[in-house]
């Protein structure tokens, strides 16, 4: 009877925790103002084609795509948290000041395809899939081709 009463909770448990975690479309309008405002900033002439708010439990994230497959996904303080931009590149001027002297000095010319901020500092990958990790101090911590 015991491990019967476990079992139960034990599924409650994980029923509650998926249902209360997930991913939700919502309007692009409803996105909040700072995550416009950075889209609208360094991608000025691309429009927001779709919006995703991930709920976590004590947090949530948005996600947003543009016209021309941009997505930009943005943390619980509507800060960017992870740019990926395959087609036309990351804007310079989105890229942290550190990072963007290193790869002005060590890659120049080639195009960021993607950056994220880590926990160490920043995950790079370039257009040509060399995959850079920098600190907050744009220093080269590890390049992986």
């Amino acid at each position: 009877m015991k491990n019967k009463i476990i079992a139960i909770l034990i599924i409650a448990l994980v029923a509650v925790m998926t249902t209360s975690c997930s991913d939700k479309q919502v309007p692009v309008n409803e996105v909040p103002a700072a995550c416009q405002t950075f889209v609208k900033q360094y991608f000025p002439n691309q429009a927001l084609s779709y919006a995703e708010k991930d709920l976590s439990w004590f947090s949530y994230k948005y996600e947003v795509v543009l016209a021309d497959g941009t997505r930009v996904e943005f943390d619980t303080d509507n800060v960017w948290r992870k740019i990926e931009s395959p087609m036309t590149g990351v804007p310079v001027a989105a890229i942290p000041a550190p990072v963007a002297t290193y790869l002005n000095t060590s890659h120049p010319g080639i195009l960021v395809k993607k950056i994220e901020k880590e926990s160490y500092g920043y995950d790079v990958e370039l257009i040509n899939e060399l995959e850079l990790k920098l600190n907050e101090q744009g220093a080269l911590m590890e390049m992986d081709d």
